[in-house]
């Protein structure tokens, strides 16, 4: 019964903040990692970038994916051709408001899957180039 209702309660935080939850424990992931976070939820003409993060002298770029159920996929199979585009588009315009075009660059998805009631958490380092392949 408890895990069923950590569960509801579980959903119900996601859609009152869809994405909070797990950019939060994304981030928490990525500081345990070593990596700088620079900025969440960058949001620009071209699209949205969840996390920007320093690693090393890399600007990563990072897509949260979550799932509450496998019924779909995993959370990084939903990053598709034309949301990478995005992603790479907004990444530039990031880049080059803050003067880092000559940075290398990393794009990277976090996918989190919650249908056991605990977070299962991947992370794919260079999921995509900047060619969105």
């Amino acid at each position: 019964m408890a895990a069923k209702a950590l569960s509801l309660f579980a959903s119900l935080r996601r859609r009152l903040r869809p994405g909070s939850a797990g950019e939060g424990l994304a981030c928490r992931l990525l500081e345990a990692r070593g990596y700088a976070i620079l900025e969440r939820n960058f949001r620009c003409r071209s699209g949205e970038i969840d996390v920007v993060a320093r690693h090393g002298d890399a600007t990563v770029f990072v897509e949260v994916k979550e799932r509450s159920a496998d019924s779909h996929g995993e959370g990084h199979e939903a990053v598709t051709f034309g949301k990478r585009r995005r992603i790479v588009r907004a990444a530039r315009i990031y880049s080059a408001s803050r003067g880092l075009e000559e940075t290398p660059l990393r794009f990277d998805v976090i996918s989190i899957d919650w249908s056991t009631g605990e977070p299962r958490v991947r992370h794919y380092e260079g999921a995509f180039g900047e060619d969105g392949s």
